[in-house]
């Protein structure tokens, strides 16, 4: 695999072979994986509800928070995906179980679930948060030969926990973005553009950079040669800038992109993206990169309609209640989950690395029954 220039670096390779040439593990493990982070949430919030309450009241009561969420959350979670991997689905029916007998115990005291405009905030923010922790952990944790290798990156197609981080952020700076919610700006769109995407691009070249002058280990397989997440981040934004369509429209245009992508990559484009060969160009170079951009794109897209339909739909009239939210989450849950069985078993198998039509409905089917729970 075409990599930079000899390196200087003995223990690089080492560390490059580590991360790379990876099948993964299986949707059902990574799915049962992330329903015991959902069960450890409710777990704590079930459990310790009224410190919740009361977290914003005085600082002793917010370290006692934060010393929950480390003790019900940060702690278990790390365990699960580490030490205790290999025990995971007896893991989720323990805290299934467990969850049912506190249940059972405090069914006399009603759980803070809130309905009206602060509902979907909560869950949003609860979504948002998970993301980023499980996202950070495995950051960390992937260099280590404890965290398990099928939990790791695939090299060409499969699903694995990792696999799942990088379309699970895109879809929720969707959920999240002003287009979800409607909101006009007041700002031309090659300003809009501007003002999102600068912040991303000097993260991207400062990552390509410190990569470079540290000599640190690159998976080439991944983007490409220079090419890096940042980088797909600020594509997307500038793609979406250009190609602004309101909401209630956004998963036409993205089913349309996905689509054509597909049969793109089923004509022959896969063959060239999965391939080892790399010219000297730039394209080339990051061809994994530039090329899943299509993806990715269609993937926002559709993510903003989502977000649309099941939180800011009508949002000057009365507020949906949280039981029909749960029950469009449901529904959609069930036909993304379809799709990426039929997808994926007839069509064309899950790649992350060219992020194909199978990769992004698995990555909605999965963030939905995560945000379900």
């Amino acid at each position: 695999m075409d990599s930079f220039p000899r390196s200087l670096n003995p223990n690089k390779h080492l560390r490059e072979q580590f991360v790379s040439n990876l099948p993964g593990s299986s949707m059902l493990e990574v799915s049962a994986l992330l329903n015991n982070v959902a069960l450890l949430m409710l777990l704590r919030h079930t459990f310790c509800s009224q410190t919740v309450n009361d977290a914003c009241r005085s600082l002793k009561s917010y370290l006692a928070s934060v010393a929950l969420d480390y003790v019900f959350l940060v702690l278990p979670t790390l365990l699960i995906f580490t030490v205790l991997a290999e025990w995971v689905y007896i893991c989720l029916i323990g805290l299934l179980l467990l969850l049912v007998f506190f249940t059972a115990v405090k069914r006399t005291y009603s759980l803070p679930y809130m309905e009206g405009p602060n509902a979907s905030r909560a869950s949003i923010s609860s979504y948002r948060v998970v993301t980023m922790f499980i996202t950070c952990l495995c950051i960390l944790a992937v260099d280590f030969r404890i965290y398990p290798r099928e939990y790791a990156k695939t090299e060409t197609y499969g699903a694995s926990l990792m696999d799942l981080g990088v379309g699970s952020f895109v879809l929720m700076n969707a959920v999240t973005s002003r287009q979800a919610r409607n909101i006009k700006s007041s700002m031309s769109w090659w300003k809009a553009a501007f003002k999102s995407t600068t912040p991303l691009l000097l993260l991207g070249f400062a990552r390509l950079a410190s990569t470079l002058s540290l000599d640190y280990q690159v998976h080439v397989g991944e983007y490409g040669v220079n090419w890096n997440f940042f980088f797909t981040l600020a594509g997307v934004s500038i793609l979406t800038s250009i190609l602004n369509v309101p909401a209630e429209y956004s998963g036409i245009l993205g089913s349309v992109i996905l689509v054509g992508y597909q049969s793109w990559l089923t004509n022959g484009l896969n063959v060239y993206l999965l391939s080892n060969e790399r010219g000297t160009d730039v394209i080339s170079r990051n061809k994994e990169g530039i090329f899943s951009l299509f993806g990715y794109w269609g993937m926002y897209l559709v993510g903003v309609q989502v977000s649309y339909y099941l939180f800011f739909e009508n949002h000057t009239t009365k507020q949906r209640s949280k039981h029909e939210t749960r029950i469009r989450i449901c529904l959609l849950t069930i036909m993304f989950w379809i799709l990426t069985l039929l997808i994926d078993r007839y069509v064309e198998r899950i790649s992350r690395r060219i992020c194909n039509l199978a990769y992004v409905t698995w990555v909605v089917a999965q963030n939905l029954q995560v945000s379900e729970d």
